[in-house]
């Protein structure tokens, strides 16, 4: 029979020692003396987690800072056209929907990158003749912020670098920094409605580079690159042999005198990820429906990055499953008409604002040509009792309570950005406030000097 004898032995200030044998049908086997070990708890976040920055939510959260009460809060701060209910989804799509969830066909599991079926009319409503598109180049996401988490994801190690366009998106680096992706920001110009300063862009590429992130139409500045702005951007990634990722959620989302080209279809050789999805053009932002295309005529991705792609779409399982039994309805029975009323109101709405914003003392908005969004300089020298953007736009909720976000969120100080998708009566009355307050704080060139003197 085998017998276990543990010894304890110590004394005085020592820590306890376990002296170990084991006796085995008579034969003592010694394990040594081991140190003695209290357990305690020492659970840290993770380095990810401590890496993981959402400037928006930082700024915005710091604002402590009450509204006027006597005035109703009017907010011109969040990105979700759904928000005032004056921007309905159209009926086909919510039919769609309830077709859907009726027929019990999409309750399990679907595959990680999405239906075939979905994807095949995926790439049916995109594909053209300057950049066809099958199946087996499209996965779907839990929308477009996750297209663009795996398309980070698949084309840079961490070490590496992005350019990203300032200003721009927050998601982009909020995404590379918590994977350890360095962040490059290329300069927009605003005297030239946004476009890139290309020289600039392209001094910023090293053998380090992983990839070049283009946001057309944008958020924040609802600008809209030309064909020949397009094609220069290109020239640069050709040369420079990076590839792209192109934000293009609100591919389309442009007013009536202005054109989109996606990127894909300018391109002969260089290789695209084009992030896009339901959000916006469909309005249904929380439906949560994005998707990959891969644009990759030359062959240059190869199978590695489309095999990287469904790899990291196995972490989670894809996109809500309901709404991808809808989706190709979604795609092909909408009407035009519902696109067509959509720009309308958007851009009736940024003529208003743009136009009231104009004859603000102090403010500079550039006109938009599309997406969701005007961004409005502050001459920041004729409102010296604030320090900056942030401060004014504080002030602007506790005096008029208005609600803009500061474009220090977008890297870019000293500008702040209006959402366009509130009703009409709302964006006068906010365009009204914004005035009053910065006739209030105005001062002339010559530093003291009230507004009448100016003029």
């Amino acid at each position: 029979m085998d017998s276990y004898l543990i010894q304890v032995n110590g004394r005085g200030d020592h820590a306890p020692m376990l002296d170990v044998h084991i006796k085995t049908n008579g034969n003592s086997l010694s394990l040594g003396k081991v140190k003695g070990r209290k357990p305690r708890w020492a659970v840290r976040a993770s380095e990810m987690s401590k890496k993981t920055f959402n400037p928006v939510r930082a700024i915005v959260d710091s604002m402590k800072v009450e509204p006027n009460p006597k005035k109703s809060m009017i907010s011109l701060s969040l990105g979700d056209p759904t928000v005032f209910g004056n921007l309905p989804t159209n009926d086909e799509v919510t039919r769609a929907m309830k077709e859907a969830l009726d027929s019990g066909r999409y309750n399990g599991y679907a595959p990680s990158v999405g239906y075939q079926s979905c994807r095949e009319a995926v790439a049916a409503y995109y594909s053209c003749p300057e950049a066809p598109l099958e199946a087996q180049d499209v996965i779907l996401t839990s929308g477009c912020s996750q297209a663009i988490e795996l398309a980070l994801a698949v084309l840079a190690n961490p070490g590496q670098n992005i350019l990203v366009p300032r200003p721009g998106f927050s998601l982009y680096k909020t995404l590379a920094l918590s994977m350890g992706i360095e962040v490059k920001l290329y300069n927009l110009l605003p005297e030239k409605a946004w476009e890139i300063d290309l020289e600039h862009l392209e001094s910023l590429v090293d053998e380090k580079t992983a990839c070049i992130i283009v946001n057309n139409p944008s958020n924040p500045c609802g600008s809209v690159f030309s064909k020949s702005h397009l094609q220069k951007i290109l020239a640069v990634a050709s040369r420079q042999c990076v590839p792209i990722l192109a934000d293009e959620i609100y591919g389309d989302m442009v007013f009536a005198d202005c054109k989109y080209e996606p990127l894909a279809t300018l391109s002969t050789n260089v290789p695209i990820l084009s992030c896009g999805g339901l959000a916006k053009r469909w309005l249904v932002p929380g439906w949560r429906m994005g998707w990959i295309l891969i644009h990759d005529r030359r062959d240059i991705f190869g199978n590695e990055i489309r095999d990287g792609l469904i790899r990291l779409s196995q972490r989670i399982l894809g996109p809500c499953t309901i709404v991808q039994g809808a989706l190709e309805r979604i795609l092909h029975r909408t009407p035009p008409e519902f696109y067509q009323n959509t720009l309308s109101m958007l851009k009736s709405s940024a003529d208003l604002c743009y136009a009231a914003l104009s004859a603000v003392p102090g403010l500079q908005p550039v006109r938009p040509s599309g997406a969701m969004y005007l961004m409005v300089e502050i001459e920041m020298e004729h409102f010296p009792e604030f320090e900056n953007d942030v401060e004014f736009t504080e002030r602007l909720i506790s005096e008029q309570s208005v609600f803009c976000l500061p474009a220090t969120c977008f890297e870019y100080p000293n500008f702040f950005r209006v959402v366009i998708t509130v009703p009409e009566e709302m964006i006068l009355e906010a365009c009204s406030r914004i005035q009053e307050f910065c006739e209030m704080h105005y001062q002339g060139a010559e530093g003291g000097q009230d507004l009448e003197c100016d003029k």
